[in-house]
């Protein structure tokens, strides 16, 4: 009996979500349609039930705890198997593969490495709605948001090692880093280097430290493309990984860093449950084509 009583229902989990993405009780209310107290209600009856404090009051709003952070998290990622449920049984009496598809990526997946996927992707599944937010790999990144339940997949940089335990990784694709500078620069080595806060993780750190031709100082920016357009302006150089230089142009020449040189690993990750889903695992198919 004691095992029942703990269960939340999905009204009860679909307040704490609504609490957590609006930062307060009123705010949520207002949101579904419901009175200020019942959801003050629902929150304390399903704080009882787990047996936590699920949400930090104060004159500000509502502000998740870490135990509340997690209820929130498993509850969007539940409520979301309701949904998926109710979009594969309709597929599938039709033999068809459909409904919103939620992706998080990083910028350059998101412009060069999803589209062609999506595109075979929706010619064999014309009922399946793709959702792109553009996620920056610094922090939690794009696997902070399929663990918080806000993406079914996400697009990765690095390895297994930089996910939190319980999530579904794989690789797609390996590519290289390249230097790219200024066009017909006689000494593009001499210049200033140029990174933003995504290029350099933990899988090629070990290179960049061994090669005493980097200067330590560099200039900042925002994103890959800012770089690139920097570069070909003529401000410096930089260390790019292939798909960012999809979109080089005349302005820059791009020279290979040899046999020695980084590569990064792009990869996927989902949750264990969206893992079994047909739109997902139709998605990881087309990202794993040779034709991508």
């Amino acid at each position: 009996m004691a095992g029942r009583t703990a269960e939340l229902l999905p009204q009860e989990l679909r307040i704490l979500a609504a609490v957590a993405d609006s930062g307060g009780f009123s705010a949520a209310a207002a949101a579904l349609g419901l009175t200020q107290s019942a959801v003050s209600h629902s929150v304390r009856g399903s704080e009882a039930k787990v047996g936590a404090v699920l949400f930090e009051r104060g004159r500000a709003g509502a502000t998740p705890t870490p135990a509340g952070e997690r209820a929130v998290a498993l509850a969007r990622r539940i409520l979301r198997m309701y949904e998926v449920l109710g979009a594969e049984v309709r597929g599938a009496s039709r033999g068809a593969v459909e409904g919103v598809l939620r992706i998080a990526a990083f910028r350059s997946a998101a412009l060069h490495l999803l589209p062609p996927a999506l595109e075979r992707l929706t010619a064999r599944h014309p009922g399946i709605r793709p959702e792109i937010r553009v996620v920056r790999e610094i922090g939690a990144g794009t696997a902070g948001e399929v663990a918080a339940g806000r993406a079914d997949l996400g697009t990765t940089l690095g390895g297994s090692h930089d996910v939190a335990p319980g999530l579904l990784t794989g690789v797609l694709t390996q590519e290289a880093y390249r230097l790219v500078h200024p066009a017909g620069h006689p000494d593009p080595k001499g210049l200033p280097l140029m990174d933003w806060d995504e290029n350099c993780g933990s899988y090629t750190r070990a290179w960049w430290r061994a090669q005493d031709w980097i200067p330590r100082a560099t200039v900042k920016a925002e994103d890959d493309a800012m770089v690139l357009t920097m570069v070909g302006r003529g401000l410096g150089m930089a260390i790019m990984p292939e798909l960012s230089l999809r979109e080089a142009g005349e302005a820059v020449d791009i020279t290979d860093l040899g046999p020695g040189g980084p590569v990064r690993q792009v990869g996927y990750v989902t949750t264990p449950e969206s893992a079994a889903t047909l739109a997902v695992r139709a998605l990881i198919r087309e990202l794993r084509s040779e034709k991508g």
